[in-house]
């Protein structure tokens, strides 16, 4: 260590003024002028402890890390551990080094409070949350100074990530909410236990404190508080997104996404949240948000669930655009990362799917399970499903069956009764109901599930003949309730076909009718308002109402036919022409069209120009024009004649053999 008496600088500045300069620029925070101070100490004093460590000191202030690192490294020999180790701890976790920054901690022998803080924090980036919760609980207790409410802060914090991340329950450690920050936390501990209506009062109350915190200070303009609270209203949108509200939600993303906040683990998961409600529509705006997600450091903002729900919507989004290398490169990866996670799995199988490549799809499923079968559940509903979809139900059932979960949920095997019943497979489905009735009897005996499954069971075997079978369900109903007439009526006649004396017996327990009968007058419910026949009352005979003859009151009414609808102009003088049903050119009477007479030039010339002709093409006003279709034995009749007979009605006359009109060839069209 150098003296500071009589020693003199390069500079002829003694060490003490250096020293006094470096204390001045300290108090000031101009920790680049007090850098220049102490690297002019150490040319005189290389190995100077505290002039390395002022030195270590100023380059953290200033950001340079590893700079910072480089100098604790290059003198490990001066800079003992414990002199240096809040410092060498602090640049290794801001430089992400996060493993190695608790290493440092952890080997220090003397733990200070600072260094326990920062000990909290490297907890908290491991996502060792329940170690975190007990640093600061004894950083809480056994402290005291101005950085108390930030302590409150990290905690919740803490609670809010465990409550999220790790499904626990929260510990009520009696925290305030008087910042917007920690009420901001503890809206995230509510939505971690599903109580979204709570967590947005919650996040109402955190809006409100924060603008109210931050219109204090003059400085803070609207686009500054805005942009504080991104965070909080990217939180409400989450919630909303949950409520099912997509449209409100995915309005509030697009105003985060407009302020551009400077936290890149913010846009990161709102822009997320933005394409997991796209889904496979508006699919370029997907691809414009994923950019965000890609950003440099994100990996460093969030959670690891966080990331990986990020990694497997990319790969969703690489299927729905048609790019099956991408989105296989994506969720292999994500295998690697996580080998016994079914979701990578499940998207590999639904891209193979899309391929048409079914049986590949069910083979990767079925080594998953093999390997993995503590997350087979959701692997084999998969699977179950795809059978079907190949028309394969019976491997699908045994499929379902297969997997101990879920195989005697009431919905399951209802699914596999009714798969079964439609292949025709009445044995495998009464075997699933009595499987299901034998595990009830051990678990649950007598409750009101197990009753009602040996219910359906019954009902299911007299509906499909199975009597014999129903008996023993049918008699376990009935010890329940002896005053089940239906059961034991039901019970009687199964048992008829098999012991006819126990039947009898059992019909002893029948009420008798007696007991049965109800005072009922059924004059008065069939006359009933709401009775759907009512039988009427014979009326009395008197005087002066005579019986009908017989037969007369029995005589129906005949429907007129109704008159069929006569062509224009049918005269019922002149008989129909009995050709009239065949076309034109078949008729006897045909003589083909004339030839040699083209039609006029009309629509020819420039636009707008008349034609001269105009007049001759007016066939009403010539009266010698032929008729189109030309009858034989009709007189020469103007057209006019009020006389006409219509060609329908009109009798051909004998004429010769018909001519048919010689089939012209097609001109060829001359190419323009």
């Amino acid at each position: 260590m150098c003296s500071l008496q009589g020693k003199m600088a390069s500079g002829g500045v003694s060490v003490a003024t250096l020293w006094t300069e470096v204390n001045r620029y300290g108090q000031n925070g101009d920790y680049t002028r007090a850098l220049k101070s102490v690297n002019k100490i150490l040319q005189e004093c290389k190995d100077d402890i505290t002039a390395l460590h002022c030195k270590v000191v100023c380059l953290i202030q200033n950001g340079s890390f590893k700079e910072a690192l480089n100098v604790i490294h290059t003198h490990t020999k001066v800079l003992g551990s414990d002199v240096i180790a809040f410092e060498k701890a602090y640049c290794e976790y801001r430089l992400n080094r996060v493993e190695n920054a608790l290493k440092t901690i952890e080997s220090a022998t003397q733990q200070s409070d600072k260094l326990k803080e920062l000990y909290g924090q490297v907890l908290y980036r491991l996502e060792r949350y329940s170690e975190c919760v007990a640093v600061y609980k004894d950083l809480i207790r056994n402290s005291q100074d101005e950085y108390e409410e930030e302590r409150k802060t990290n905690l919740s914090a803490v609670v809010a990530a465990l409550s999220s991340w790790e499904k626990s329950p929260p510990e009520d450690l009696g925290l305030p909410e008087t910042t917007y920050e920690l009420c901001y936390n503890s809206a995230c501990t509510l939505i971690g236990q599903g109580d979204l209506t709570e967590a947005m009062n919650k996040l109402r109350a955190a809006e409100e404190l924060c603008r109210q915190s931050l219109s204090e200070d003059s400085d803070m303009t609207e686009e500054d508080i805005n942009s504080e609270l991104a965070v909080i209203h990217s939180q409400m949108a989450y919630i909303m997104q949950s409520q099912g509200r997509t449209e409100d939600a995915l309005q509030l993303y697009n105003q985060v996404i407009k302020l551009k906040p400077a936290d890149v683990g913010l846009l990161a998961v709102t822009a997320n949240n933005i394409i997991t409600i796209n889904k496979d529509q508006n699919v370029f705006d997907s691809k414009k948000k994923v950019k965000l997600t890609n950003a440099e450091g994100v990996e460093h903002k969030l959670a690891t669930k966080q990331l990986q729900a990020i990694e497997l919507n990319k790969a969703l989004l690489a299927m729905y655009t048609n790019q099956a290398d991408q989105c296989r490169k994506l969720s292999s990866s994500l295998q690697a990362q996580n080998p016994g996670h079914p979701r990578p799995v499940l998207i590999q199988v639904a891209q193979l799917c899309r391929e048409k490549q079914h049986s590949k799809a069910i083979e990767l499923l079925q080594r998953f399970s093999e390997q993995y079968p503590e997350s087979a559940s959701e692997i084999k509903l998969t699977m179950a499903q795809l059978y079907l979809i190949q028309g394969h139900v019976t491997k699908a059932c045994d499929i379902l069956r297969s997997i101990e979960e879920i195989k005697y949920k009431q919905g399951m095997i209802s699914a596999l009764v009714t798969m079964y019943t439609h292949e025709e497979d009445l044995d495998s489905a009464i075997d699933v109901f009595g499987q299901a009735i034998q595990y009830y009897q051990k678990q649950q005996p007598g409750s009101s599930g197990h009753l009602a499954l040996v219910r359906e069971a019954a009902n299911f075997k007299l509906k499909y003949g199975r009597k014999k079978e129903a008996i023993s369900d049918l008699e376990q109903l009935w010890k329940q309730n002896k005053n089940d007439i239906h059961t034991l009526a039901q019970l009687i006649s199964a048992y008829s076909l098999v012991d006819q004396e126990k039947a009898k017996s059992l019909s002893k327990h029948l009420p008798s009718p007696d007991t049965m009968s109800f005072n009922v007058d059924v004059d008065e419910l069939e006359n009933s308002h709401g009775a759907t026949y009512i039988r009427k009352k014979a009326a009395k005979v008197t005087g002066d109402t005579l019986p009908k003859e017989q037969g007369q009151g029995d005589m129906k009414k005949k429907k007129k036919k109704k008159k069929g609808k006569m062509p224009k102009n049918y005269d019922p003088k002149v008989a129909p022409d009995p050709e009239r049903w065949l076309p034109m050119r078949e008729r006897s009477y045909y003589r083909g069209r004339k030839k040699g007479k083209k039609k006029e030039q009309v629509g020819k010339g420039t636009q707008g120009a008349t034609s001269g002709g105009l007049a001759e093409l007016d066939a009403s006003k010539s009266a010698s024009s032929p008729p189109t279709s030309p009858r034989p034995g009709s007189g020469a009749t103007s057209a006019s004649s009020t006389n006409m007979v219509p060609p329908r009605q009109q009798k051909p006359a004998a004429s010769g053999a018909t001519r048919k009109k010689p089939q012209q060839k097609k001109k060829k069209g001359k190419n323009w």
